[in-house]
């Protein structure tokens, strides 16, 4: 519009121009109007093209929107690639697989301490009583060497050197012992002024002074000279503020790793002793994980380190496996192996994990045992060469994890329910040929295939078990000529299996016949091997203990129990008023059905109940006493086996023990 007077307002020029479009519409009418509402989409992108300002939406709304760009919300995050070992069966083929151990061997006393020489081909072992074993690696098994009576009191600490030249122990008589491992001789005696915690070596090969470091219990670290005849030390470090429970020297690395028992795991060189900031990656221990322990307010009783010197493993009081790599000081992973965590799996009912009730109770009793007892001799977490792979002993048995994908390949010695294995040391590759036994007949033909063998000791064994590439020859050497008798029982023994047999009653029964409801089932008793045993079922089926008590659990392919005025399974006490010792021997088995055993809770549990097998059951054997065998009424046993039981094996029907006569000829 031209305005006439260019100073009028602006008010009256837009009332112009109103008036003019309405005077339009009027001439032209409302159908022009509806032809140009029809042009739609192109009248109105044309104007959204010259319109300023933000644009508007697309014609199709929010909804078209949605339906071609997706669902709305967040982005799912990209699925975490499986990690991988590459070649993973070639490193399993290089370490042990059997299931039960190949062979035992013998000490005096409980065995704590195990040890492979690197390079030199031998296994070194230490009982409680003092006394130390050599043992020779052959192509098959190990074969004795020498033993020596280190220490008068129990052996507190086993060390070898990096090279396999030399061995140490350190004992309660205050003094350090060192070996020429292979000359099979004692060097040195170091007497000590204190009482000694760990020992290492802390030298490498071809050093001019062979250092051993010995611990004390305030925390002071004492380095001497072992080619020197002297008892003073080169240097006494004080870097920790508590007890050293654990030494490891890192030969890869050239670095000394020590822990204490505030948790406080520390890094120091064996040639200033001062920390080894060109070693590792980090200048402040505050940027490492090496206060875990101390976080967690445990400590390490244990400490191991790998072939490479990359990794390093420790195990404590709390059952927890911590693998921390060497360089950053980083925990790598953790292994949750408490007891809380092992009746988790047990009821997740996993088969790789699960055991039997019984056989997992008994487990669980000796390892809460284990817990009260000493330090010395704890299970440890040892590397294969590879440095991929870490064993160490559960109550299930030694379980072999992968550390790349963090998941256990197998568990060997699982069916070993009579040992709890403790301490571990592994050889691997090919041993060596002995040129000393030229013409004994043992090694003449050299072997290119490697032998794979761990040595392990046991809770309160005295025996050293071997597990390799191979299972026992056949069932009986299973069950007896595996286990070698190397040592003379001792004379204390001796005289009490004497009086024991001396003592055995006569007047306990020899046999019995259990009189129930659906027939009789005779017993032949074992009075000579079992004599309290057989005393208890004597007493209480003379006094009627027995008399009217219920079947309370069937289990058909398993056994038949009773034995329990409770009816439940939670009842009964011996007839001296509460609980007795087992009465385990090895010529008596659960090698066939209608055996007859006590029912416990754990060791030395036993009350009044006992259980009738119906097969073989030698995953019970050194578990349950053995005392009496069925010679007759075995179709009895089988028509209570086969009744219908509830889901706690339970029989529907009660079938009772009526009362158990006795004979005593």
């Amino acid at each position: 519009l031209r305005r006439s007077n260019p100073s009028a307002p602006v008010a009256v020029a837009w009332e112009s121009s109103a008036r003019s479009v309405r005077s339009r519409l009027s001439r032209t009418g409302w159908r022009t109007a509806a032809m140009t509402a029809k042009q739609g989409k192109r009248s109105r992108v044309a104007e959204e093209e010259e319109a300023p300002g933000p644009a508007l939406p697309p014609a199709g709304g929010a909804d078209d929107e949605d339906e071609d760009d997706g669902p709305v919300g967040p982005a799912m995050p990209k699925p975490k690639k499986k990690k991988v070992l590459p070649f993973e069966q070639v490193y399993l083929d290089s370490l042990p697989n059997s299931e039960m151990y190949e062979k035992s061997f013998m000490h005096r006393d409980f065995v704590t301490l195990v040890a492979v020489t690197p390079g030199t081909d031998f296994f070194i072992t230490a009982s409680n009583d003092g006394h130390l074993k050599f043992w020779k690696k052959r192509m098959e098994g190990i074969e004795f060497v020498k033993h020596f009576r280190s220490h008068m009191g129990p052996i507190l600490g086993l060390s070898v050197s990096s090279d396999g030249q030399c061995c140490a122990t350190i004992g309660q008589d205050k003094s350090v012992k060192i070996y020429d491992v292979i000359n099979f001789d004692m060097t040195l005696m170091i007497k000590l002024n204190y009482m000694p915690n760990a020992c290492e070596f802390i030298y490498k090969k071809g050093e001019a002074q062979q250092k051993i470091a010995v611990s004390d219990t305030t925390g002071k670290i004492f380095i001497y000279d072992t080619l020197s005849n002297t008892n003073e030390p080169l240097k006494v470090v004080d870097t920790h503020r508590a007890a050293v429970r654990c030494i490891r020297y890192n030969a890869a690395k050239q670095v000394v790793i020590s822990a204490d028992d505030k948790g406080v795991i520390e890094y120091w060189s064996p040639s200033d002793y001062e920390f080894p900031a060109n070693a590792v990656d980090f200048r402040f221990k505050l940027d490492t994980d090496l206060y875990a322990l101390a976080k967690a307010k445990t400590k390490a009783l244990t400490l191991e380190v790998s072939v490479d010197g990359e990794q390093f493993s420790t195990t404590g009081p709390d059952r927890r496996i911590r693998v921390f790599r060497f360089a950053t000081g980083k925990l790598r992973c953790v292994f949750d192996e408490s007891l809380e965590s092992a009746n988790e799996v047990q009821m997740s009912g996993n088969e790789a994990y699960k055991l039997e009730d019984i056989d997992f109770g008994r487990r669980l009793a000796v390892d809460r045992e284990m817990a009260k007892g000493d330090e010395v001799g704890f299970p440890n977490a040892i590397f294969d060469e590879s440095g991929n792979f870490l064993l160490y002993p559960t109550l299930l048995g030694i379980k072999v994890v992968n550390l790349v994908t963090n998941r256990c390949n197998r568990i060997i010695g699982k069916v070993e329910n009579t040992e709890r294995f403790m301490r571990l040391a592994m050889f691997q590759g090919v041993p060596q040929k002995d040129k000393r036994g030229r013409g004994s007949g043992k090694d003449t033909k050299q072997s290119t295939e490697k032998d794979p063998t761990i040595v392990s000791s046991a809770f309160q064994k005295t025996r050293l078990y071997l597990f390799t590439r191979r299972e026992p020859e056949d069932g009986e050497d299973a069950v007896g000529g595996r286990d070698v008798f190397n040592e003379k029982p001792l004379a204390e023994e001796m005289v009490l299996a004497s009086e024991l047999a001396a003592t055995a009653s006569t007047s306990l029964a020899r046999s019995a016949v259990i009189h129930t409801t659906v027939g009789d089932i005779h017993l032949k008793l074992f009075p000579d091997e079992c004599p309290k045993t057989c005393e208890n079922f004597t007493v209480h089926s003379r006094n009627g203990y027995y008399d009217n008590l219920i079947m309370h659990r069937v289990i058909k392919g398993f056994m038949i129990q009773t034995g329990d005025p409770l009816g439940d399974g939670t009842g009964g006490v011996s007839i001296w008023g509460g609980e007795f010792e087992d009465e385990i021997t090895r010529d008596l088995r659960h090698d066939r059905p209608y055996t007859v055993s006590m029912a416990n809770a754990g060791p030395n549990t036993n009350g009044s109940q006992f259980f009738i097998t119906t097969v073989a059951t030698p995953w019970l054997d050194g578990k349950h006493t053995v005392f009496a065998r069925v010679v007759k009424g075995a179709d009895v046993i089988h028509t209570i086996e086969k009744t219908k039981t509830d889901r706690n094996d339970k029989p529907m029907l009660d079938i009772k023990m009526l009362n158990i006569s006795l004979a005593f000829n």
